[in-house]
């Protein structure tokens, strides 16, 4: 008596969909290819497409690749982060950030601090722009520091659920 065995039938790899939960390392450089994050030097990120950790243009470019894709790709000027808003850039009075953190912080140039949202439950942040000669204000830029960049996007998905 001899036994039947059926074919094995390759299996599909996964794509990533609206929700899939995902596996990646992934590089995202500013014009001039300098690496704003790159995660191909560590650990791999995980993430769920859909909730806000990357942003809407990106996971569109995501949607539909299947599990093992390394790739590469464009996003132009202002798409992956908007524009530049000028409404954005405010001075916060020094007696407000002394309420809100440490009222012997020094603030320089560059410094990107956390402020809380109003309902306390999450944060955001901005890039020290300029202090005011007296130190009364702090002049934030509250933009994504590659708002109205182009910006390039390197993946490597690993794993789709």
């Amino acid at each position: 008596m001899s036994s039947l065995q059926s074919p094995t039938v390759p299996a599909q790899p996964l794509v990533v969909e609206p929700g899939s939960f995902l596996t990646l390392h992934y590089r995202m450089a500013a014009p001039g290819g300098a690496s704003i994050i790159n995660t191909f030097e560590g650990k791999p990120a995980t993430l769920s497409l859909g909730n806000g950790e990357l942003s809407p243009a990106i996971e569109l470019r995501l949607l539909g690749l299947p599990e093992g894709t390394r790739t590469t790709f464009q996003l132009a000027a202002g798409e992956a982060f908007g524009e530049r808003n000028p409404e954005l850039v405010q001075w916060v009075a020094r007696k407000l950030l002394n309420e809100l953190g440490d009222p012997d912080e020094r603030y320089n140039v560059g410094d990107v601090v956390q402020f809380p949202t109003p309902d306390g439950m999450r944060q955001y942040a901005g890039a020290v722009q300029q202090v005011k000669e007296d130190g009364t204000a702090v002049q934030f830029d509250f933009n994504h520091p590659l708002a109205g960049q182009p910006v390039e996007f390197e993946v490597h998905v690993i794993g789709v659920l």
